[in-house]
């Protein structure tokens, strides 16, 4: 790649911090959320829902106007949005007797500031040339998991030394890096990610069953990763009952640092991995994790599960845009939008019934009665079967990506019907 590209590069690098930073600083916050602020398991589900619910709306308009904007615009109001909302989530509260409220309009904002760069940075990085395309992807999204782990540990320890009364003040921190990446947008060379009037129109793309597989497979892997990483934190303090700093840190910090682990072996040897292969074993893998996790007795072994589901899902999103961008070639901007709109599906359906199951099971007898057998209390049996609910996830991508093979045989067999 020359040289002047690397800066660009990097800048997209520090744009999936900023994303991991949007999606899980907050929840680091639920068990203050739930006991200083008396919001439920469903409202703290509900945030989540919001998060992504936005997400997925702005990446709907943002077909329409990121190739009109351009993308250094895009990139640079998709971090200034961020940086105001992650500051809001500490400041607002303070502000407002409506806590609940106060929260929702810093998700908010920064939900709309994730998800413009949800739709800009990875065609971004894919109009760079580079040789390997799927590598070049794959490591772009580790460093969301860089960024991922970092919040987490940091965030953690700064709760951990100081106390949660200093919770406030840890958005405001973490608020820097998005103002310092809009300096970097304003001043780095870009590039077409199709040459103008090439560009495969939508109506195209959606006239394919290939594309259609591979929305599925995007709906799965939102769903698959975020239902963990949103929840394992609070699960690890109020279903394991460990200490906050014990539960972050093997659970959420392994989560993503396995995460990273996977995304970085595949950005430097993906050449000579079948990707469809590394999927559906990923997706048995993440079933696997989901149970060990909800099922185990022992603490440490279901906090394993949790960090162990990282590397289970470290392929799926980056995998999924690398396996339909190079079915399709012309797809442009609004291809990666679409399927950024199905991550984002995934990623607020799944924490968010997690969140509603937890609640709702806590009724039943038969989780009272499991719980008691069990020797745990009701609301941690509801943590638990809410989070199993995540299973269905993995096991639609493995459905998935056997369909997508089967449409693409058959589109390479019929060429008038293919992408």
């Amino acid at each position: 790649m020359p040289g002047k590209y690397r800066q660009t590069l990097h800048a997209c690098y520090l744009g999936l911090v900023t994303q991991a930073i949007n999606i899980n600083l907050a929840p680091l916050f639920f068990v203050i959320f739930h006991e200083q602020f008396g919001l439920s398991f469903e409202m703290l589900g509900r945030l989540v829902l919001l998060n992504f619910g936005t997400q997925f709306t702005v990446d709907v308009v943002a077909l329409k106007y990121v190739d009109r904007m351009g993308f250094r615009a895009a990139a640079i109001t998709g971090h200034t949005l961020s940086c105001l909302g992650i500051m809001g989530l500490g400041i607002l509260p303070l502000l407002m007797s409506n806590t609940m409220l106060a929260l929702a309009i810093a998700v908010f904002i920064t939900a709309v500031g994730a998800g413009i760069l949800e739709i800009v940075l990875s065609p971004i990085v894919e109009s760079l040339p580079t040789k390997a395309k799927a590598s070049s992807m794959s490591l772009l999204h580790s460093f969301y998991c860089w960024g991922q782990m970092a919040v987490v540990i940091i965030t953690t320890l700064s709760l951990s030394l100081f106390g949660r009364a200093v919770w406030n003040y840890i958005p405001i921190f973490w608020a820097l890096l998005p103002l310092y990446n809009i300096i970097q947008f304003a001043r780095v060379p870009l590039l077409p990610l199709v040459p103008e009037g090439e560009q495969m129109p939508i109506s195209q793309l959606f006239r394919s069953p290939v594309f259609f597989a591979a929305l599925v497979l995007m709906l799965s892997a939102g769903a698959s990763e975020l239902t963990m990483s949103q929840w394992s934190s609070l699960f690890a303090e109020m279903g394991l009952g460990v200490p906050k700093v014990v539960g972050d840190l093997v659970g959420p910090a392994l989560f993503a640092f396995f995460m990273v682990v996977g995304r970085t072996i595949y950005g430097l040897r993906g050449a000579t991995i079948n990707l469809e292969k590394a999927l559906k074993i990923s997706s048995v893998f993440c079933m696997a994790c989901y149970a060990v996790t909800t099922f185990a007795r022992v603490p440490l072994l279901s906090l394993l599960g949790s960090a162990f589901c990282g590397l289970s899902v470290s392929l799926m999103w980056p995998g999924t845009l690398s396996l339909t961008a190079a079915r399709f070639p012309r797809g442009g901007t609004a291809m990666f939008g679409i399927l950024a709109i199905c991550g984002s599906l995934g990623a607020s359906v799944g924490p968010w019934l997690t969140g509603f199951v937890s609640d709702l099971s806590q009724k039943s007898a038969l989780v009272q009665n499991w719980s008691s057998a069990r020797g745990i209390g009701v609301e941690q049996g509801g943590l638990r079967v809410g989070l199993l609910m995540g299973i269905i996830f993995p096991a639609l991508m493995l459905v998935g990506l056997s369909v997508l093979e089967r449409k693409t045989a058959a589109a390479q067999a019929a060429p008038s019907t293919s992408a």
